[in-house]
């Protein structure tokens, strides 16, 4: 149903994103935390304390956790019409087969199945992108931008504002404005803590503190919490975590990819400036009736995908954090979808490391512009005029130009009518298009 799975997977590995998102995935999360809650319980039960729980046996009941474990789980879910449960009827069953029966109905004590799915969650999300998102956004996004930024650095271009020629600026300093942005919302991103749920019922922990009164429960979850999946324990909590955490890595995560799409459209259209032509590709056909095309459509597919993967990020980051008294099951069926708003943004950065690598500069046809727009040197000469008090230097370059080719010659005569000193003449007859962007003063990269 989804081009995810079928056109898209081979090129952009997005099946990578089915060991976190997918319902097999879900489950193995499920059945971590269930195991590990388990285990966790034999440091504070009095019925629990000094019996071998086996952690090593334990634990690979879901290190070890196949596809047909997986199908499994959900043939018993088909007979419990609950899926949570499914998961605790697998993990019993499991501690029957290592030896540990006695101890099966400690498996879920006190919990409610959103203790299981709002820690599955925060959990499978955080790994996610910690271990493929980010590495991806650096190394195939980040690097290769940089790298193409440092290499033109160096080489002026006519800017535009409105669409008009402006004050020119330098190549890579306009690409090196998305690095940075990519920058520093990466690192707005890697701030985020991560945080779920885990509380019983209605998160007061009420069945557990009926069966031990006497244990500090809240003491005990937030250091199992911490410990067991490096997560942040929500303190106050209806059923379900607030997904305020979850809504701001969306939130990032969709502001990156607005980056990226202003990024691809920039670069189409400096394909279609010619200030970039593109590597051709032996055997590829740009166009099924014109031969001679070579479309920018890794920029164009990068474009429809943040955009798309940004509609769902939307939705999940406004919906999720919303819910009626202590829950309804809307974030249920929602939260399902956080593999498709990743998948579409890992083919956005597939598609884009492919045409920043095809890439290739065409320093003429930048220069060519400079050299056919050299009213944008009209502000460099009026400025250093204003320098040296010269009256209405902006009226009287008005007057000389309007209604006139504006070019280096009538510059030049321009230059030549000033009554000025021979050295301030000397200085506006050096400024070209060129010097002009070159006189921009940007940080070293």
């Amino acid at each position: 149903m989804s081009p995810l799975d079928g056109r898209y997977a081979r090129q952009s590995n997005t099946y990578k994103l089915g060991e976190y998102f997918s319902e097999y995935a879900l489950n193995k999360y499920r059945v971590r935390v269930e195991v590990e809650y388990f285990l966790a319980l034999g440091s504070i039960l009095p019925a629990l304390k000094g019996v071998d729980l086996k952690p090593e046996a334990c634990r690979k009941i879901y290190e070890d956790f196949s596809v047909e474990d997986a199908v499994k789980v959900k043939n018993t879910e088909k007979i419990t019409n609950h899926d949570v449960k499914a998961i605790e009827y697998y993990v019993k069953e499991k501690l029957e087969q290592i030896g540990l029966k006695d101890y099966q109905e400690f498996v879920h004590f006190g919990l409610t199945s959103e203790d299981i799915n709002c820690t599955a969650n925060p959990l499978s999300l955080k790994e996610f992108v910690q271990h493929v998102y980010i590495p991806a956004l650096e190394n195939d996004i980040i690097k290769p931008l940089k790298e193409l930024a440092k290499s033109t650095y160096d080489v002026p271009m006519l800017a535009r504002t409105h669409g008009q020629p402006a004050t020119p600026t330098m190549l890579g300093k306009e690409l090196y404005v998305f690095v940075d942005r990519l920058e520093k919302q990466l690192e707005m991103l890697k701030a985020i803590p991560y945080s779920g749920k885990f509380g019983g019922a209605t998160g007061g922990m009420n069945a557990q503190c009926i069966a031990y009164g006497d244990i500090d429960w809240i003491t005990f979850a937030n250091a199992f919490y911490k410990k067991s999946f490096d997560l942040d324990r929500q303190q106050f909590t209806t059923q379900i975590e607030h997904y305020d955490d979850t809504g701001a890595v969306f939130d990032t995560c969709k502001r990156i990819n607005v980056i990226l799409l202003d990024f691809s459209k920039d670069m189409w259209q400096y394909i279609s400036m010619e200030y970039f032509k593109q590597k051709v590709i032996k055997n590829e056909v740009g166009s099924s009736a014109m031969p001679h095309k070579v479309n920018p459509i890794d920029f164009e597919n990068a474009e429809g995908n943040f955009g798309l993967a940004n509609c769902v990020f939307e939705h999940l980051a406004v919906k999720l954090p919303v819910s009626r008294l202590q829950r309804d099951l809307t974030d249920s069926t929602v939260r399902r979808n956080y593999g498709v708003p990743f998948g579409h943004t890992m083919v956005g950065f597939a598609s884009l490391k492919r045409g920043v690598g095809k890439l290739l500069l065409n320093e003429k046809k930048i220069d060519d512009d400079l050299e056919k727009n050299w009213a944008v040197v009209a502000e460099a000469i009026q400025t250093v005029l204003r320098r040296e008090q010269y009256e209405k230097p902006y009226e009287a370059l008005k007057a000389f130009t309007r209604g006139a080719e504006i070019n280096k010659d009538l510059m030049m005569r321009f230059v030549d009518s000033l009554d000025v000193k021979p050295e301030v003449r000397k200085e506006l007859e050096s400024i070209t298009p060129q010097s002009f962007a070159r006189a921009g003063q940007i940080p070293t990269v």
